[in-house]
């Protein structure tokens, strides 16, 4: 009987991009009918980011030298792309991009109550749909009790950082890995593949690795 296929995601909840190749590549395992794991890993799009976060469209500008009518055009395409794929992205003028050291960290403790996926996509909801402030810790515990996570517990570990240095560790393997960007999806440990694909694409790599020798 084959093993699971083994899907290891490396991420940041700030990147829209990730969250739309999850939905796509979600699509196209279902209609492959895949058996799999996934694992997903962290990433800082911004490390250098301060606590008070900055105005996205401002953040977006400055980083990738685009115009203001370029960011619209994005924020539309991702608008469409998230629809056709049941999840829904709200932009708006106060859109901020936010320090997400606190979120992995969070994640990472999630993790060893197997609650890692369910928080996963819980942030990724309440910041592109719901436009919540993922850099203020009691936000982020709301969104952990709201899952059914002890929300005191994700206050303390929060407060005494005691998973920081898991997270440096775990982002320094990826990079060191010479992951630069995200999404990055290694599938069986070994295939990378950058960017969000597409369904269509992702089925024609999950195609090639099933035919693939073991």
């Amino acid at each position: 009987m084959k093993k699971p296929l083994r899907i290891d995601v490396v991420s940041d909840v700030m990147c829209p991009w990730c969250i739309v190749g999850y939905q796509q590549l979600t699509r196209a395992l279902e209609a492959e009918g895949t058996e799999y794991e996934l694992h997903w890993h962290p990433f800082e799009l911004n490390p250098d980011m301060p606590a008070e976060g900055q105005n996205l469209r401002d953040h977006l500008v400055e980083k990738y030298n685009i115009t203001v009518a370029q960011s619209e055009q994005n924020r539309a395409q991702l608008t469409e792309l998230g629809a056709g794929l049941g999840f829904t992205f709200q932009f708006s003028d106060a859109t901020r991009m936010h320090n997400t050291f606190n979120t992995h960290q969070l994640l990472h403790w999630a993790e060893s109550l197997d609650r890692k996926h369910d928080l996963k996509l819980a942030l990724f909801e309440a910041y592109f749909t719901d436009g919540r402030n993922l850099s203020d810790d009691s936000v982020l515990a709301d969104i952990a009790g709201e899952i059914g996570l002890d929300r005191d517990e994700a206050l303390a570990v929060l407060a005494d950082q005691r998973y920081a240095k898991a997270v440096r560790e775990a982002q320094s393997f990826w990079v060191n890995q010479g992951i630069r960007g995200v999404p990055a999806v290694v599938f069986d440990q070994k295939h990378l593949v950058t960017g969000a694909q597409g369904v269509e694409n992702y089925s024609n790599i999950l195609n090639r690795l099933d035919k693939a020798p073991a």
